[in-house]
């Protein structure tokens, strides 16, 4: 398996998925200059030496293109919305603040749906985006694990577990995608009925060993495009039907044969269900975060903004 550069290694690719995925706090010039969708990423990183084909993290590069990438979504939609779209009882049962992001990007904290432990029924939770897994023995390795690819899920140890044991649903209304060229153009991909929808994702608990205190993340499987996304990117993320998130959490056997996991489930969503529309490149700054992100874009050139609409 291929091996990213180390994570101290200045030049090397963890130094960048650092930069492009730290909390805009720390240092948001620095931040948004290494973000995906800023025209600088894609020389930074070959520069850096990415771009390996096997077993690449998300934000690296084959050839000019970005590879297994889902990292920028929509969730607008308050507890409310969300607690009766997926049957998870109501909004004021959990006590977690959610405001809507129409940015959402990795290291935030998000809203996630899950098969209580006590109850055996859906709950909603808020965890940070990029899987921390129970034996890590800290959280950088939360900086590249964003998404998890659908084929390699029981392959890999960072994710072999929490597929089996650990799954979740991430409610979404839409995700982001960068068109390759020049300048990246961004463009929001969403369902035609503007319906709420759930991506497949796995959840973990870790905890601080001096302190004590848990931390709960989550990652995004993705697999491969359809016809729609395949012009922008190569993966896109799994959204799952309606009718099988059900299936999707129930709980499995730790030691369950392949077979009787839901892996069937990590297909291409129907394109002919899905629109596309070009948006503004403001969604490349993590600072910007509101609804006229999803407006489409009034700069676009006459003719272009429907090139890849459903």
């Amino acid at each position: 398996m291929a091996r990213c550069p180390r994570w101290k290694t200045r030049h090397g690719l963890h130094w960048l998925l650092d930069e492009a995925h730290a909390p805009v706090q720390q240092d948001e010039k620095l931040s948004h200059r290494f973000l995906p969708g800023n025209r600088s990423w894609p020389r930074r990183a070959a520069l850096a030496g990415a771009g390996r084909v096997a077993d690449t993290p998300p934000g690296t590069l084959r050839g000019d293109t970005l590879i297994g990438m889902c990292g920028r979504y929509v969730c607008r939609s308050d507890k409310q919305k969300i607690a009766e779209a997926f049957a998870a009882g109501e909004a004021e049962d959990f006590a977690f603040e959610l405001a809507p992001s129409w940015n959402a990007a990795p290291q935030s904290t998000q809203c996630v749906i899950r098969i209580s432990a006590q109850t055996g029924r859906r709950e909603m939770l808020a965890m940070r985006w990029g899987l921390v897994p129970f034996w890590a023995k800290d959280t950088k390795v939360g900086y590249s694990t964003i998404n998890a690819r659908a084929e390699s899920l029981l392959a890999k140890p960072l994710y072999r577990e929490a597929a089996r044991q650990r799954r979740c649903l991430i409610p979404a209304d839409a995700f982001y995608e960068w068109r390759a060229g020049k300048v990246k153009q961004p463009y929001a991909f969403a369902l035609k009925d503007d319906r709420l929808f759930a991506f497949a994702g796995l959840w973990e608990s870790w905890k601080d060993r001096a302190s004590g205190a848990a931390l709960k993340t989550f990652t995004i499987i993705t697999t491969d495009a359809n016809e729609l996304v395949a012009p922008f990117e190569d993966r896109m993320p799994a959204i799952l039907n309606r009718a099988d998130y059900g299936r999707w959490l129930a709980p499995t056997e730790a030691n369950a044969p392949p077979i009787d996991l839901p892996l069937d489930l990590l297909r291409p969503y129907p394109a002919e269900a899905m629109k596309a529309w070009e948006v503004s490149p403001s969604v490349g700054n993590t600072r910007n975060d509101g609804p006229e992100l999803l407006e489409p874009y009034q700069n676009a050139v006459p003719g272009q903004r429907d090139l890849f609409l459903s």
